[in-house]
């Protein structure tokens, strides 16, 4: 495998300036503005991948955006790895918080600076670059397979569908997917669990109109005091929430899971100091790690209502609103966590407010299991390059596609991710390390070798 790292030195600029030309288009599949370049961002991942070497590349119509395709079959009696990614992309606004343009990518220090450079074209594109040299090099172990979609960021709305139309075509032995982080590159990780996701809006309705607050301030319930006391009673002074039955089917870490995390290295002042807060916050009797990784959460995620422009104006509003998420831990079923919600969120409102729940999109925790070949495989791919055993983490993010796959698939994902949790995706000035994206594609590389002879 020595020459998967001269590979990797002779093409480095190549693979870094292709993936610049990926990231100028602006795939942002929630903006209808942005429909063509999601179109042209999922032709150019198809070309990229024939000019790899995959076979049958295609684009795969959806209801919504296409799923590129291709595939490498040389042995029918080989294992097969299903590799999955997304080239959509998050909004960029906030503009004027950009230090660059988001779609006009530059280095700095060593990072490229983009909207999707971490999330998910860089990481994605290290899955393309791995399986060209693989190729090339004619080391290709095992049979690979590619699903790249481009609705990821909205919920990957029509990929159910998709993979329950295409079962046979996407028969796999185990998936693999790179839209993780790992805790850096001093110490890496692994992620082996994701939370669920309960996500809703509220509104809360007053009076039938916007009153004067002078007039009627003190007589009339005001939506967004009544909004701000309900969401404040959601927990208690030790951070538990409150809803009742919201706990019932928490599957609890045991004490060896528990001693496990905390071997995990972090730096408690360092994480104030990079987000400059002078104390964390979170669930009596956990620590930070414990709180993001195995304890489900609520979070407000927007409130609004009422006059917000320039200047003063005196109005008791007739609305109120406020985006709430819930992440959810194994066990907890999204569905049933939305509507235990709705049920209390409604019991809580005083008569003098109606209130109105509406669910927008969920997801089912994921937690992947450490004594399997393919976790294994990753592992020593990871040691191999990094020369390093990574760390086994549970993050707090989700991935809705994960418990999906498993669903509908009955496979496995290994969840490889380069990103660290400093690289600002969803945010503005998103950036990847190059050197993460370059140790990405070789440790890639390894993987194919170690999972085909270990399967």
């Amino acid at each position: 495998m020595k020459e998967v790292h001269s590979y990797i030195q002779e093409n480095k600029d190549r693979f870094v300036s292709e993936l610049i030309d990926l990231l100028k288009i602006p795939s942002v599949s929630a903006d209808s503005t942005y429909k063509e370049n999601v179109f042209q961002a999922a032709e150019a991942v198809r070309r990229t991948l024939e000019d790899a070497g995959a076979d049958n590349t295609e684009l795969c119509q959806t209801e919504g955006f296409p799923v590129v395709y291709g595939e490498k079959i040389i042995d029918e009696n080989k294992p097969t790895v299903l590799v999955y990614g997304h080239y959509d992309v998050q909004p960029a606004d906030p503009l004027e918080l950009w230090d660059s343009p988001p779609f006009d990518p530059v280095i700095k220090d060593g990072k490229i600076y983009a909207r999707g450079a971490a999330d998910d074209k860089g990481q994605m594109y290290m899955h393309v670059k791995a399986f060209e040299i693989m190729m090339k090099t004619d080391q290709l172990p095992c049979n690979v397979k590619f699903i790249i979609e481009g609705e990821e960021e909205v919920g990957s709305a029509n990929l159910e569908a998709f993979i329950s139309k295409e079962k046979e075509k996407l028969k796999a032995d185990i998936i693999l997917i790179s839209d993780t982080s790992m805790l850096s590159l001093e110490n890496p990780s692994i992620t082996t669990g994701l939370k669920g996701l309960s996500y809703l809006e509220v509104e809360v309705t007053g009076p039938n109109r916007d009153l004067h607050s002078g007039l009627y301030g003190g007589a009339v319930a005001n939506p967004i005091n009544i909004l701000c006391q309900m969401i404040a009673s959601l927990t208690d002074e030790n951070n538990h929430i409150t809803i009742p039955g919201f706990y019932d089917k928490v599957l609890e870490a045991t004490k060896e899971e528990r001693e496990l995390m905390a071997k995990t290295p972090f730096d408690l002042d360092e994480y104030k100091k990079k987000l400059d807060i002078k104390e964390v916050h979170g669930e009596a009797g956990y620590t930070t790690i414990e709180r993001t990784g195995i304890r489900p959460t609520l979070d407000v995620n927007g409130i609004w209502g009422g006059y917000i422009g320039e200047g003063a104006k005196t109005v008791l509003p007739s609305k109120a609103y406020a985006k709430i998420s819930m992440r959810l831990v194994p066990n907890q079923d999204d569905e049933e966590i939305s509507q235990l919600f709705k049920k209390h969120f409604e019991s809580i409102a005083p008569k003098s407010v109606k209130v109105e729940v509406k669910p927008h999109h969920g997801a089912t925790p994921y937690v992947m299991p450490i004594d399997i070949p393919e976790y294994k495989a990753a592992s020593d791919a990871i040691e191999k390059t990094f020369g390093k055993t990574p760390v086994p983490v549970r993050a707090g993010g989700s991935i809705p596609i994960v418990a999906l796959f498993e669903e509908v698939l009955g496979l496995k994902s290994i969840l490889l991710g380069f990103g660290l949790d400093t690289d600002a995706i969803h945010s503005p000035n998103e950036h990847f390390g190059v050197e993460n994206f370059l140790k990405g594609i070789e440790t890639i590389a390894h993987f194919y070798d170690y999972y085909a002879d270990k399967k």
